[in-house]
């Protein structure tokens, strides 16, 4: 028994040596990041300049909405007019609450969504979309998997927990990579305040959950998440000279850390960047296992070829689930949203009132 523990963490050794050697980056304490999962992506090159287990499967929250809203504005004019169903106002929420029978243009549901984290709006504009919100987790996840972000499973449009949905802090910058290539959500996210109109003469303010707005002058934008389960998540861009990145910050447990989390993840980023530093990579148990990055390499003329995070078995049911379009693997995702539907009205609800007093 001795002996196998013995090859076994010696195989374990061998592997992690490899992988560093590989990768020319340094395994550190990350003692700094208090997140369970964190990267910092260069966007402008494809590659990870920070990572502390990226391939860490957790609950998105509301980072999922990024991902709702670019599904949204594939399929639908953003001046479109929806309203409200009963169903969708229903959903557990912060204020300003939705109303059953409230009538919205696409744009201004999409700005309740992204700066106020508003569940309902991510459900109206889902019935909107496929008739049902069932419908539109498919559509989501065939998203996902078009971006590169095939080791994530969404099951509903919102964020709220559920079983099987989770994201990876790797795969959330691709997705608020892709994010930035639809000039409304950027506009929506880059927001303070706002203030928005129903057609039946609701004015509803606004006041973006990303406190990073008022402080980071060179911040492009970002999206909040809270659950009692994903604790405190944050995604963002940021952008200085010709360079953009990505800082990913998933299971903090501290609201404030979460700050202070994405401000050092873009303070290693570009210190890694202007060739202060070399790429970090910081791997725990809770890991799914060995990763081999392509984006570390140093980019070449041509097209960075792009590789996405396996599990030692090299099988990734979760890409899977993501990847198809009928069958099986669809019927696992919409038993998953079914359940989930259930349990809806007891579980956490996202951006709870410490977040948005906070806000």
């Amino acid at each position: 028994m001795k002996m196998e523990k013995r090859a076994i963490n010696k195989t374990f050794g061998a592997v992690l040596a490899a992988l560093l050697f590989a990768l020319n980056a340094a395994v550190v304490c990350a003692d700094d990041i208090g997140a369970k999962a964190a990267v910092a992506f260069d966007a402008t090159a494809d590659r990870i300049l920070y990572a502390k287990n990226p391939n860490l499967k957790v609950p998105p929250a509301s980072t999922t909405k990024l991902l709702t809203s670019m599904v949204v504005l594939d399929m639908m004019n953003p001046d479109a007019i929806i309203t409200v169903s009963e169903n969708a106002a229903s959903v557990p929420s912060v204020s300003p609450r939705l109303r059953k029978g409230d009538r919205f243009a696409v744009r201004d549901l999409l700005s309740l969504a992204l700066m106020r984290s508003i569940n309902g709006a991510t459900v109206a504009l889902a019935e909107a979309v496929a008739g049902s919100e069932e419908g539109f987790v498919r559509l989501m996840n065939e998203k996902a998997a078009k971006i590169g972000a095939e080791n994530s499973v969404f099951i509903n449009a919102s964020g709220l927990p559920g079983p099987g949905q989770h994201v990876t802090a790797y795969d959330l910058a691709k997705v608020m990579k892709a994010s930035l290539d639809y000039p409304l959500l950027k506009e929506i996210i880059n927001t303070r305040t706002a203030v928005v109109y129903s057609l039946n003469g609701r004015h509803l303010f606004l006041k973006n959950t990303n406190q990073l707005l008022w402080s980071e002058d060179d911040l492009i934008g970002g999206k909040t998440g809270y659950t009692r389960e994903a604790r405190h998540c944050f995604v963002c861009a940021a952008k200085r000279g010709e360079s953009t990145l990505i800082s990913v910050v998933l299971g903090e447990r501290v609201r404030d850390n979460l700050w202070e989390d994405s401000k050092t993840l873009l303070a290693k980023g570009f210190d890694v960047l202007n060739k202060k530093a070399e790429p970090m990579i910081y791997l725990s148990t809770e890991d799914t296992g060995p990763i081999v990055f392509a984006s570390y390499a140093k980019p070449s003329k041509n097209k960075l070829k792009k590789k996405t995070a396996h599990n030692k078995n090299g099988k990734n049911k979760g890409a899977k689930l993501a990847r198809a379009k009928h069958g099986k693997s669809h019927g696992a995702s919409a038993a998953a949203y079914k359940k989930a539907k259930k349990k809806r009205s007891n579980l956490s609800v996202e951006n709870h009132q410490e977040q948005s007093r906070r806000s």
